[in-house]
């Protein structure tokens, strides 16, 4: 080897080196970064929605009519057998407690309320959502909550069953879900990679090394996400947190599998491991950036979307990838070349020039049986893929209720069903309206008229001013006037019964004022939904109201809208771009047209699939709404990872040997290393299933199933199959398509 050369490697190794150093220093950095990803982020539906949505903008708009906004909430209580006087009372005594402690808007606490049944009760504590332009932290509500709970609990005689319901008490079902994102997510994920790393490697050392190269960077995406969602930059959830990290350890893993494997090959053609580390560097680093690139821009696609809960998930990850492949480009290289051959003991590979992967060992052997048969190996796989990708039908993508959103069954589901079978449904989570001045009266009017509008007096009226109620009162209770006589309404008519009177009503804000309408249904049923339309509909054949309508049933409903809007823009996007990085990696045009449509060929194939077993299997209710735009990202962007790495291989070896035995070679070299990094990324992926969230439960397992489909089938089979089928065709029109068959 020339000076020269050497100049260059020496040069080259110095820079990796010094990048590798930087990079185990701001991973270590940021590893303290992600527990405290939790306490920035961003839980509720409103946190998500586009600033175009009409619930958006109501729930923007009504916070200038109460200077707290308050997350509704209620505490339910049951004793089987009936309530004794002892229980009321005690019942009624816990009011005045839940006013006095912090993090509770006690202005709207509301007096206990009996059910028909003399042993069920509730009572309205809502939390303070947001005072003034402070908003509060979903960590901090839920830390509320349950000193609401405490309370409640430590106040009632023994035989008295407390629980949470309403939208307060599924955050807090929500959050403690997600609390186990920094445990028990990390560790199930770490333990599966461990694992699978020692049977793939064989060696008690050598899985270190990329399992510490991944975790390295999942610190530094955590310190970068954590100060970017701390100023706002981006808005992350405990669905994003939970995905970045398994994506890390799964997609690093990946990517170490094959640096390591390509080490492994040159370390039997160079003595030096620094020489033979810049070679397979040089080999390996291609497809390696490519695929993160892949991943990267199919991700970043999902800035498209209105939703921002998928505005968010694409940024969030794609700093994960983009650090994971800065690490496995600088700190693993580094790290492999400067510990001696032994870390793969006992399969120490020796400087020898011996060997020949592509043409031994069991890869080789069923390398050369799916070439044999190669036209019946891509129809046949293509056939089973087709029928698998029937299943789609049975699908059914929607909106999860709250006793559907959980694998487990959580303290708010077991109250909200009590409260639901007790009281009527609609309470506490009105649907808001803000309308005119003017038409405030036909406003009322027209939406007491509407079906599916509670029928009780008081179902429908201009918002109450809280702060204005408790000082009245108070005043009443200490004998002075409370100011309440007056019953007209802002446009001089009577006041509806069972309203406040105008003086207690919110004031005017820009000619305009707020309106609560009571629902017949809970507010997140479909009844609710259907009933939230009739009214957008009448309100809407009023021009003069200028009338937007929101609330909790309205943000349910403008996120499902948002969903579908984001699936049917992103999808194509992804699609195209994805096809436009093959065409420039691999210079051809039928080539990456097919590789394109083997990977929707298992998309569809794995929603089929999932769609049986989350029916028949797992038993639930239906698909949420965002499995199809989320599985096909991370199926797409991932499965076209292993094309890449395929593919570049079978292009290498093209070059030499032509098309057909290059597919045979590249084939019987990456079928192993690609089978093992699809069998780690689908095990990082199911992993999900271990917080008791369906929805992530259903992406863990659909990613999972859909990865080792396209490791096991697609990129085994079907994809070199139809590429030696097609022979020197399938690099058309580049060069490679003219030359050795």
């Amino acid at each position: 080897m020339g000076s020269k050369t050497r100049r260059h490697i020496s040069w080259g190794a110095r820079t990796v080196g010094l990048l590798g150093v930087l990079w185990l220093l701001f991973g270590l950095a940021g590893g303290s970064f992600q527990g405290k990803l939790s306490s920035v982020q961003k839980n509720s539906n409103a946190a998500f929605l586009p600033s175009s949505a009409q619930s958006t903008k109501v729930n923007s708009q009504a916070q200038l009519f109460q200077s707290v906004q308050a997350v509704p909430g209620f505490v339910v209580y049951q004793r089987p057998g009936g309530f004794t006087a002892s229980d009321r009372s005690a019942i009624n005594a816990e009011v005045a407690r839940f006013k006095s402690l912090d993090g509770v808007d006690s202005n709207q606490v509301g007096n206990a309320v009996f059910a028909s049944d003399h042993a069920t009760a509730s009572v309205s504590v809502p939390l303070v959502g947001q005072n003034g332009s402070v908003s509060v932290s979903g960590t901090t509500l839920a830390s509320v909550e349950k000193r609401v709970l405490a309370v409640a609990r430590s106040g009632v005689p023994a035989g008295v069953v407390v629980h949470s319901a309403g939208p307060g008490g599924l955050l807090v079902a929500l959050i403690d879900a997600f609390s186990g994102i920094d445990g028990a997510l990390l560790a199930a994920a770490g333990l599966v990679v461990v694992v699978i790393l020692l049977v793939v490697y064989r060696s008690p050392f050598l899985w270190f090394f990329p399992l510490f190269s991944a975790v390295l960077a999942l610190g530094g995406a955590s310190l970068i996400v954590y100060e970017l969602a701390y100023h706002s930059v981006l808005t992350l959830n405990g669905q994003s947190q939970g995905i970045l990290s398994v994506l890390v350890l799964g997609a690093g893993t990946d990517y170490a599998l094959l640096m390591v494997s390509r080490y492994r090959e040159e370390l039997h053609n160079f003595e030096s491991r620094l020489e033979a580390m810049t070679k397979a560097w040089k080999r390996a680093a291609t497809p390696i950036a490519a695929s993160a690139t892949t991943v990267i821009l199919g991700l970043l696609c999902l800035e498209f979307g209105e939703l921002n809960s998928d505005r968010s998930l694409g940024p969030v990850c794609a700093i994960g990838i983009a650090c994971t492949l800065a690490v496995m480009l600088t700190f693993l290289p580094l790290a492999l070349t400067v510990v001696p051959r032994g870390v793969f003991w006992p399969r120490v590979p020796r400087y020898d020039h011996v060997g020949d992967p592509a043409s031994e060992g069991p890869w080789s052997r069923f390398a050369g049986r799916v070439v044999t048969h190669d036209r019946r190996s891509w129809l046949g796989t293509a056939i089973v893929l087709a029928v698998l990708s029937l299943g789609v039908v049975a699908l059914h993508p929607g909106t999860l209720s709250n006793s559907q959103t959980f694998t487990s069954t959580p303290d708010a589901v077991v109250g909200q069903k009590i409260y639901n079978a007790h009281f009527p449904q609609g309470a506490g989570a009105p649907v808001q309206i803000i309308a005119d001045v003017g038409s405030v009266p036909a406003v009322i009017s027209t939406v007491s008229r509407i079906a599916g509008v509670a029928t009780a007096p008081g179902s429908v009226c201009v918002e109450p001013d809280y702060a204005k109620l408790a000082a009245a009162a108070k005043s009443r209770s200490s004998g002075g006037a409370s100011g309440a006589s007056s019953t007209s309404s802002p446009s001089g008519s009577s006041q509806p019964a069972g309203c406040v009177p105008q003086a207690l009503q919110v004031a005017p804000v820009h000619g305009t004022l707020l309106i609560d309408a009571t629902l017949a249904d809970a507010y997140n049923s479909p009844q609710a939904t259907a009933t939230l339309l009739r009214i957008r509909g009448a309100l809407k054949a009023m021009p003069g109201a200028h009338a937007l309508v929101g609330g909790e049933t309205a943000i349910n409903y403008d996120t499902a809208q948002a969903v579908a809007h984001d699936r049917n823009l992103i999808i194509p996007v992804v699609l195209a771009v994805i096809l436009v990085v093959l065409i420039l990696l691999l210079r051809s045009l039928l080539g990456p047209v097919l590789l394109i449509l083997s990977v929707i060929l298992s998309y569809l194939a794995t929603l089929g699939v999932s769609a049986v077993v989350f029916t028949h299997v797992f038993g639930f209710a239906h698909a949420d709404s965002s499995l199809p735009l989320f599985a096909f990202v991370f199926l797409v962007a991932l499965g076209v990872d292993y094309n890449i790495f395929l593919v570049t291989r079978i292009r290498e070896e093209t070059a030499t040997y032509g098309t057909r035995k290059g597919v045979t070679r590249g084939l019987a070299v990456t079928g192993g290393v690609i089978t093992s990094a699809g069998i780690v990324l689908a095990a990082t992926f199911s992993v999900l299933g271990v917080l008791p969230l369906v929805f992530l439960a259903q992406i863990g397992f659909s990613v999972a199933f859909g990865v080792l489909l396209d490791t096991i089938v697609v990129r085994s089979v079907l994809v070199p199959a139809l590429a030696h089928d097609i022979g020197q065709r399938f690099w058309w029109p580049s060069k490679l398509g003219q030359g050795m068959d």
